[in-house]
């Protein structure tokens, strides 16, 4: 069993940063992939960042350049470094990972950006 919990949410002007974190316990080494959605109000699901086993990442346009997606495999955590941030950033954001045969998610932090 493998449990995420996100950290590192919280309410940031535009333009500022946060980074945010996701511990995992269990063990995740062989995943597929695993990465961050957010989910803003009224709004579907959407992928922003994704790494897969081999180190490739996977970005959206509306992301690319502004976030950074890395793993630290001796801490078992993934971070989310998110630069430049802007209004329509502001959602809540679930770390996930693909396991092949299962998946998990986190409960989620919530990313305010508000001026």
């Amino acid at each position: 069993q493998v449990q995420l919990v996100e950290s590192g949410g919280g309410l940031v002007q535009p333009g500022g940063s946060l980074r945010l974190s996701c511990a995992a316990s269990g063990s995740i080494y062989s995943f597929k992939d695993m990465g961050w959605y957010r989910q803003a109000p009224g709004k579907q699901r959407e992928l922003v960042a994704a790494i897969a086993i081999g180190g490739r990442t996977n970005y959206p346009d509306s992301v690319k350049g502004r976030f950074t997606i890395s793993r630290d495999n001796a801490k078992n955590t993934l971070y989310l470094q998110m630069n430049s941030l802007k209004l329509e950033d502001t959602a809540l954001y679930y770390c996930y990972v693909n396991l092949g045969l299962d998946s998990y998610w986190g409960q989620g932090t919530q990313v305010t950006v508000s001026s």
